[in-house]
């Protein structure tokens, strides 16, 4: 069960942590000197949207199986 799920949205997933590393390391290498940033203030919201943009951008590249 876990294994189908898993080969189900590999895609998704590895969008997912790609973001989230992609996130983390905007964050550690460029962040906010200020600390006034929305995003990049801290790591968590860093490497949460990271996720989150590497998952919508992954998910352009699943084929829709309605179509």
């Amino acid at each position: 069960m876990r294994m189908k799920y898993l080969s189900q949205y590999k895609v998704l997933l590895l969008g997912i942590i790609l973001g989230s590393v992609a996130g983390f390391a905007y964050y550690y290498f460029i962040g906010c000197a200020s600390g006034t940033c929305l995003i990049t203030s801290r790591p968590l919201n860093s490497t949460l949207y990271g996720g989150m943009m590497g998952g919508m951008l992954s998910n352009i590249f699943v084929k829709n199986k309605n179509q």
